[in-house]
């Protein structure tokens, strides 16, 4: 069983290919609209997505991420690969 924070959030990373900051632009708007999440960054640099969320199904992260047109790589809930 993955391990959770405290209060039972998980850690999502998303590794998503994106090209220039229009890309990083477009993963951020749609984290921003979901609702339920405690915390998200967007890298660039590293091409990832880091999402903290207690509410929210990786499923629902992934779906919502792809909807940008963005490659999803890969994908960890706390450290644990999960299928793309």
């Amino acid at each position: 069983m993955a391990a959770t924070t405290q209060s039972g959030e998980h850690h999502y990373t998303f590794h998503v290919k994106m090209n220039c900051g229009g890309c990083s632009g477009a993963v951020e708007r749609v984290l921003k609209k979901q609702e339920g999440l405690s915390s998200y960054s967007v890298s660039l640099e590293s091409q990832t997505a880091d999402v903290y969320t207690a509410d929210v199904e990786y499923e629902t992260l992934l779906e919502k991420i792809k909807k940008t047109g963005k490659t999803v790589l890969g994908a960890e809930r706390d450290g644990e690969k999960l299928e793309v």
